[in-house]
């Protein structure tokens, strides 16, 4: 662990993940689920029924095949972290594959969690704390990072729309490819306008807040090179995605178009990109359904996406959520056997 690990800054980071907004978004998960049996007319038996006899094997197939995207989404961040380093001419240690995945998991859960998509601050935090460097910095490479998913989804939604409309029978609504348009012009804005503000106006601000916005347009811009290689781990890890939904598919054994499994996950993706709610929670299992529906009937498309979303959506907030409380703990043991040393050194 690092020195930077000592930093005043971590009792408010614990505060926020231990806050009322946090307990309430685990409160929304049984209300939404009341909410959804109440105002739905669906044979829960039959749906029920559905899920309970799904092949446990394709099911763990798909659970693997989602877990794999945290191969190449680390990947993918390592590599614009060496971006970056490379581009400032630092010989700074690189964090591996291994350790950028973790760290990514650990983000989603946050994002599971909390409103506002803070497991993306989390991200960067985590990784200036581990490897004492610039936040700000890091929070740039963690901008580039979804600056190039959002090209990547954009990119595959369209290819996605464009098989199901060549097809002709399942013609989903144009409102996601418009959506994923808004957010491309979005982040195109936002990179215009930090270009803007480094040229005219960063300057003017004051100093601290000059040398943060410098680190942080260091860490987005110097992020952007070898972006073929950022671009292919990108798709790969969407496709990782759209795996899953293809084994859970298998698991209940319930056919589907290949465009609707490749659009269904990147519209999925999308939903849980609004942060109105922690993880898309309410926002995404309605879309699922809806666009499921062009195919399946009500309690397949409800099946199909609860089984979903228990990957997606339940497993990262178990899994990820241990991982974030190991390293909180390893975190502590560090501050305490610190502070123990530095106690000995002190009676000597």
């Amino acid at each position: 662990m690092s020195g930077a690990q000592s930093n005043g800054s971590r009792p408010s980071l614990k505060r926020r993940f231990l806050s009322w907004p946090t307990l309430i978004s685990f409160i929304l998960v049984p209300v939404l689920a009341v909410l959804l049996i109440t105002r739905f007319e669906l044979d829960w038996g039959s749906t029920w029924e559905r899920i309970r006899s799904s092949n446990p094997w394709w099911f763990a197939l798909a659970v693997l095949v989602h877990y794999s995207t945290f191969i190449f989404r680390g990947a993918r961040w390592r590599l614009l972290l060496g971006n970056t380093a490379r581009n400032e001419g630092s010989s700074e240690k690189l964090p591996s594959t291994f350790y950028c995945g973790r760290v990514i998991l650990m983000a989603w859960f946050a994002n599971s969690v909390t409103w506002f998509r803070l497991g993306d601050a989390y991200r960067a935090y985590a990784h200036a704390e581990d490897y004492g460097t610039s936040f700000p910095r890091s929070m740039g490479t963690v901008v580039a990072d979804r600056v190039v998913d959002v090209v990547v989804v954009f990119v595959l939604l369209v290819a996605a729309a464009g098989v199901l409309y060549a097809g002709g029978d399942v013609r989903p609504s144009p409102l996601f490819v418009a959506l994923a348009g808004a957010f491309l012009l979005a982040v195109t804005g936002t990179l215009l306008g930090m270009l803007l503000l480094h040229r005219w106006i960063s300057h003017r601000l004051p100093q601290t807040l000059e040398d943060a916005y410098h680190r942080f347009h260091a860490g987005t811009m110097g992020s952007f090179k070898r972006l073929h290689w950022a671009f292919i781990l990108g798709v790969i890890g969407w496709l990782a995605e759209v795996g899953r939904l293809f084994f859970v598919l298998q698991a209940l054994g319930v056919p589907v178009t290949l465009g609707l499994v490749l659009f269904v996950p990147l519209a999925n993706g999308l939903l849980t990109a609004v942060p109105l709610t922690p993880g898309g929670l309410g926002i995404v299992e309605p879309g699922i359904t809806g666009l499921l529906m062009l195919s399946l009937v009500r309690e397949e498309a409800v099946a199909v996406a609860l089984l979903d979303r228990s990957i997606s959506y339940l497993s990262i907030v178990v899994t990820g959520g241990v991982v974030f409380f190991i390293r909180q703990a390893q975190i502590a043991r560090w501050a305490v056997n610190t502070r123990a040393s530095a106690s000995n050194e002190g009676s000597d």
